[in-house]
């Protein structure tokens, strides 16, 4: 592998080095051979990359640390974070020139540890795994993971669980947060560290009139476009704290996050949260409202960029709804096989997206049968819906925009068919990976793994029922808790 360990070049007061602390009797649980080809990993038998993975060996080139950072949960500041179980293990220059972090979960714990005890649970791990590998399939921004092992370490949560180990890859781990904890911590550190963060990330934005405003203003298009896409498939992170979001607009940190099932933009899917702060209809307002907070931690940059200021931030920031907006549109017109500059895309989902939550559909479903206008098709949706009048005023405008759209109709199905997947990871499907998995049974996570693989894609020599069954009407969505 072509290791670049940039991070642990800056500024010591960053981070912590420190080695992994291993699993006992680790237990191969699953291996990523795709993202190993990309990474150029070539510990890909189960007796090389398994002690990796549970810390017992160390990679060549490792550097590993843990890192500190601060952040706003629930809206309210959190003060010192950091690295509590897990250690930037190595950076590496990938097969697309791209800087892919190697980041191990659950190996012990670190200074910033603070009540924890430094390890991560089986489920969690397999939650994380599966999700990752999910939204990275769907072709949404996200950190995966190179692998995963069990192992025979007792850890305690709300009950006595194994302990497990992940191999996070993203592109990055420096979060909104990193930039809060300098500026309360290390002051005199954020013009070298953004400076930094710009060169490793956003090189293009070295020869901007004021590179530190062209930085901003590339994180929050980043972050509009993940959040826009989130919204797209259905997806709920859970918790959108500062010190979760990073600075490359890419999925980090599955705790409790969930994949709706039926249309319920107000469904929390985390435990801890009672307020629903962070439900689905919210991920964009909460966005906007992080990237508040981050581009405050910006404006002492002023020292030295005389245009960074509250006037020019601000402008800044009042970019992220038009940006937002922009993607979502477009990504609908894809769903509804429309072309993205046609007008009333955005009334005419809104249409949709009040027939499914009223009438408890699933959303997922309900968004594959519109590549299929017979009967058998989307206008089957009518014998779902309670108010037939409100759903043929919908099928009447959606049936002129495909007249207005010019599209040839094999051509708008099949666009239709690659923006509306057949597969997401449904949270009864995790848990009966999860349940076999702690029996000693890692074939179902190996299963949904290829199967997630081409969500566009009907698989039906690989699928079971239960993997596009909509959840039943009597069974309330899951929320999950953040103990992990």
């Amino acid at each position: 592998m072509n290791i670049d360990n940039r991070y642990a070049r800056l500024d010591p007061r960053l981070f912590h080095k420190q080695p992994p602390k291993p699993l006992k009797n680790p237990i191969a649980g699953h291996f990523n051979h795709a993202l190993a080809t990309q990474l150029g990993w070539q510990e890909t038998a189960p007796d090389q990359w398994v002690p990796i993975i549970a810390g017992e060996t160390r990679l060549d080139g490792s550097d590993p640390l843990a890192m500190v950072y601060a952040g706003h949960q629930f809206g309210h500041w959190a003060g010192q974070l950091g690295d509590g179980r897990g250690l930037l293990l190595a950076q590496v220059i990938d097969k697309n020139n791209t800087l892919q972090d190697l980041h191990l979960k659950g190996v012990g714990l670190t200074p910033y540890s603070r009540m924890g005890d430094g390890r991560a649970v089986l489920r969690s791990v397999i939650r994380e795994y599966l999700a990752g590998h999910a939204l990275s399939s769907l072709g949404i921004a996200s950190s995966n993971a190179l692998g995963f092992i069990s192992s025979e370490t007792p850890v305690q949560r709300e009950t006595l669980e194994r302990g497990a180990c992940l191999l996070r890859v993203a592109d990055s781990h420096v979060r909104l947060g990193h930039f809060e904890w300098i500026n309360r911590f290390a002051a005199d550190a954020l013009p070298a560290f953004t400076h930094a963060m710009i060169e490793t990330y956003y090189p293009e934005c070295l020869t901007a009139e004021s590179p530190n405003l062209a930085f901003a203003r590339a994180v929050i298009q980043r972050t509009a476009k993940m959040i826009a896409d989130w919204q797209l498939v259905g997806f709920a992170h859970g918790v959108m704290n500062t010190d979760n979001l990073n600075i490359t607009g890419s999925t980090l940190d599955f705790g409790p996050y969930g994949f709706m099932e039926r249309f319920e933009p107000t469904w929390i899917n985390n435990h801890s949260d009672s307020e629903g702060r962070y439900v689905y209809q919210n991920q964009p307002s909460i966005a906007h409202w992080n990237l508040w907070v981050w581009l405050g931690q910006l404006l002492p940059l002023g020292s030295v960029d005389a245009l960074v200021t509250k006037e020019s931030l601000s402008e800044l920031l009042a970019t992220f709804e038009p940006e937002f907006l922009h993607h979502y549109t477009e990504g609908m017109a894809k769903k509804f096989g429309l072309n993205a500059s046609q007008n009333g895309i955005l009334e005419l989902s809104s249409q949709l997206l009040r027939l499914l939550e009223k009438n408890r559909l699933d959303y997922t479903n309900s968004f594959r049968l519109f590549s299929d206008d017979t009967p058998q098709g989307w206008i089957s949706l009518r014998d779902e819906i309670v108010d037939i009048f409100a759903f043929d005023d919908f099928a009447a405008q959606y049936k002129a925009l495909i007249t207005d759209s010019g599209r040839p109709e094999i051509e708008r199905k099949s666009a239709m068919d690659a923006a509306n997947p057949c597969y997401i990871l449904r949270n009864h499907m995790a848990q009966i990976a999860i349940e076999r998995a702690e029996a000693g049974d890692f074939g179902e996570v190996a299963r949904l793994f290829d199967l997630l693989s081409k969500p566009y894609t009907r698989q039906p020599d690989r699928e079971t029922p239960s993997d596009i069954s909509p959840l039943p009407d009597d069974k309330p969505p899951v929320n999950v808790s953040c103990s992990s």
